[in-house]
């Protein structure tokens, strides 16, 4: 896939990347557990969101591909084991 196709999932994940971080120095430092943890889920939710959105790129390319009447590059049941993969 292409990096251009996915600078939001990329940036989604470098973001998640210094959440991630935070969550571990919060820990390190005794931070209270609840806060940790509302940090944590966002750092969770952050990479679920980079992975629907990566699936979502597939599925368009593929789309793209069968509109040129080209083979894409996965089928229906590789995307939806992958989009399950997720969950």
């Amino acid at each position: 896939m292409s990096p251009v196709l996915l600078k939001d999932a990329l940036t989604r994940l470098k973001r998640a990347q210094g959440q991630l971080g935070a969550v571990i120095a919060m820990i390190e430092n005794g931070e209270d557990c609840r806060r940790v943890l509302t940090q944590l889920s966002a750092v969770s939710s952050a990479v679920d969101r980079a992975g629907f959105k990566i699936i979502a790129t597939g599925m368009r390319e593929c789309q793209t591909a069968r509109q040129r009447g080209g083979e894409p590059p996965m089928t229906e049941e590789e995307l939806e084991k992958l989009f399950m993969s997720l969950s």
